[in-house]
């Protein structure tokens, strides 16, 4: 038999249950995923379109653009590899981007606003390396870096510049989180 203590009790754990319902998941930044997936595919068909392959464009005394193709990962590792790697490679960031959204689905998106970002961000970025990887066998590069005459190793993309800051963000946001003030454990 049900009593009112009963029944009030569970009118309040429904309306919790609502509550947390209502709270906004991460899933609330995949916009940002999608606008860096889209940027990076607008920029590179704009670069294949208008440079050949190794012609150099300068944007800034300290930049220019340089199309080249990447059958590796971050700064051409396994690229002299016979093609298995662009399969290991496609797993690898199919695997991060379901990951990661799991992981959004569990954040707060309004109060765990940094770290969504950064998730986000770095989502997006593998994503628009993987469409490359299927669509074409390869990474589009093209942004090359300089001071002078020293040049950094390697041209990225607006992927790998999404994945960067993502990263950094993550690290700041860790960084933030371990210098809160201390939960007392039970």
């Amino acid at each position: 038999m049900s009593t009112a203590n009963d029944r009030e009790t569970g009118m309040a754990d429904r309306a919790q249950d609502g509550a947390a319902a209502r709270e906004p998941s991460g899933w609330r930044w995949l916009p940002v995923t999608a606008a860096v997936i889209a940027l990076d595919q607008f920029v590179k068909a704009w670069v294949v379109r208008h440079l050949a392959l190794h012609a150099t464009m300068r944007v800034l005394p300290v930049l220019q653009l340089t199309l080249t193709y990447n059958r590796g990962a971050a700064f051409s590792f396994l690229a002299g590899e016979s093609g298995w790697q662009k399969w290991l490679f496609a797993g690898l960031a199919a695997a991060v981007a379901a990951a990661i959204v799991l992981w959004l689905k569990r954040l707060n998106g309004r109060s765990q606003r940094l770290l969504c970002l950064s998730l986000a961000l770095i989502m997006g970025g593998a994503i628009g390396n993987l469409i490359d990887r299927l669509r074409i066998g390869h990474v589009i590069d093209f942004v090359l870096a300089h001071w002078h005459h020293v040049y950094f190793p390697w041209a990225f993309n607006v992927a790998d510049s999404a994945i960067t800051l993502g990263a950094a963000l993550l690290l700041i946001d860790a960084w933030r989180e371990s210098r809160g003030p201390k939960k007392e454990k039970l």
